[in-house]
């Protein structure tokens, strides 16, 4: 029997709930009661309630169903770029789930919390040497958050300055939401044009950078996967005009160890522990987005803040200048213990050790696929690299195509059409938790795509096919979305 990349195996047709039950099936025994019968007030009373009648076992292989057309990186790679999508150990999750931490509740007191204050406390200081600034906040519970607390801590630190400013550099490699967190702060977003290698030129930001811009939104490694190497020119250059340096973090699993952003003139950045340290993540959460500034702009981070004194934690709101709260409460603390066993358990050579596997591995991916698939920067990588559909633009094979192909080869498909300096972008990041092995499949599997989209380009547009649901009309998804079920 020829061996094959991906096969199909028994799928069911799983219905609705309310098509599987059935009048007088029941899920659970009640115990006998031990007080009298009475009637429930009509108000309590929904004549419309539908709820279906299932057996326990009808629930129960529902569900496991369902799980079981779900793809995960517990499943498979992942590379997803621009969202380092990585395998993350398991004893992270059993350190969250110790019963007093998750059964700690948001209302307790600071002298019943000592253990998640402390926790919180260390996890702030690890992640501001990790970055090299001064101080930390873990209010933001996501990224995009991460970079609103930034805007709002930039423009209330200009404002104190008498000068609330208007304008804010943000580059076309930057992640799609940066502008959107600017522009919530009142910001104008003045877009700035990499180079011809992918990068930030310092003239480009000196043509733009004024007494009105409040700073610069950076994304470094950027998205093309690419060190901004002209980084410290470039604060020096926003610095002298008054500005701030913004560094979105998202990318740090490929600097973790081995670049220190405060050290390279960044003012105030964002991390995303969801990605980076030890939460898998995707569906929507859960996240974290803390936040890390230098000496000048701590005044400003969000309160209440921990504070420890004589070995006593507490959270505390002496902080006049603080653009106030961003969370009302810590309830992604789930995130925050991951991330804080993770970096206890790597310490600071694993950490590094980390990023540069995923250098590595991300530079592997480039190297083996450059001669098959366009590669528009041709340069060293970091954490991802871009590759594009331009190949195969003469044989109508569009990334969409390649995407949906690599499904049936047993592949989450990367990142495609992001980020939008590329054409047809396929971007492809392999992390640093995948083995060589399954790398070299992945190769195998996009090698033999690219063949496919030369030799048979119709069998690509049906792809993929042999999942549970074939290719979706997608523009009718987004314009006439069903909402009902």
């Amino acid at each position: 029997m020829k061996p094959t990349l991906g096969t199909s195996g028994l799928i069911f047709n799983e219905p609705l709930l309310w098509e599987k039950g059935k009048k007088s099936r029941y899920g659970a025994s009640l115990p006998r009661r031990d007080v009298d019968e009475a009637p429930i007030a009509q108000e309590y009373m929904n004549d419309g309630l539908d709820l279906p009648d299932l057996s326990e076992v009808d629930v129960v292989r529902h569900y496991t169903r369902l799980s079981q057309w779900n793809f995960g990186v517990d499943t498979g790679m992942y590379p997803l770029g621009s969202c380092t999508m990585k395998y993350n150990p398991k004893i992270n999750e059993a350190v969250a789930a110790l019963p007093g931490f998750s059964g700690a509740h948001p209302l307790l007191p600071s002298g019943l919390s000592q253990g998640m204050l402390r926790m919180m406390y260390e996890l702030e200081h690890h992640l501001a040497e990790i970055t090299g600034m001064s101080a930390v906040t873990l209010q933001p519970s996501a990224g995009a958050q991460g970079e609103l607390t930034g805007m709002l801590i930039m423009h209330a630190y200009h404002t104190s300055k008498g000068n609330p400013r208007s304008k804010i550099i943000v580059p076309d490699t930057a992640h799609g939401t940066n502008p959107a967190s600017a522009a919530l702060c009142k910001y104008q977003p003045v877009p700035v044009t990499s180079n011809s290698n992918g990068i930030l030129e310092p003239s480009a930001i000196a043509d733009v950078m004024d007494e009105e811009t409040a700073g610069i939104m950076v994304t470094n490694p950027n998205t093309l996967g690419l060190f901004e190497t002209n980084i410290r020119e470039i604060a020096s250059i926003v610095h002298k005009k008054g500005g701030i340096v913004y560094c979105d973090g998202a990318n740090m699993n490929a600097v973790m160890g081995i670049v220190r952003m405060g050290d390279i003139g960044v003012d105030l950045m964002h991390l995303n522990l969801h990605k980076t340290f030890s939460t898998p993540h995707g569906g929507g959460g859960p996240g974290s987005g803390p936040v890390a500034v230098q000496d000048f702009l701590a005044p400003f981070l969000p309160v209440p803040r921990v504070i420890e004194k004589d070995g006593i934690y507490s959270l505390s709101d002496d902080s006049p200048q603080s653009i106030g709260k961003v969370h009302a409460f810590y309830g992604n603390v789930g995130v925050m213990l991951k991330a804080y066993a993770y970096i206890l358990t790597m310490g600071g050579s694993y950490l590094k050790k980390a990023s540069q596997l995923a250098v590595l591995n991300a530079n592997y991916v480039k190297e083996r696929l450059k001669k098959i698939y366009h590669l528009p920067y041709d340069h060293p990588c970091m954490h991802e690299c871009v590759f594009s559909d331009k190949n195969f633009v003469d044989n109508k094979v569009t990334t969409l195509d390649i995407a949906k192909r690599l499904i049936d080869y047993g592949f989450h498909p990367p990142t495609v059409y992001f980020p939008l300096v590329v054409h047809g972008s396929i971007m492809i990041e392999p992390t640093e938790t995948e083995s060589r092995d399954d790398i070299d499949q992945f190769i195998a599997a996009m090698t033999s795509i690219a063949k496919e989209a030369q030799s048979d380009p119709a069998s690509l547009h049906d792809a993929p096919q042999i999942t549970k649901v074939m290719r979706l009309d997608e523009t009718l998804a987004a314009r006439k979305p069903c909402l009902t079920g």
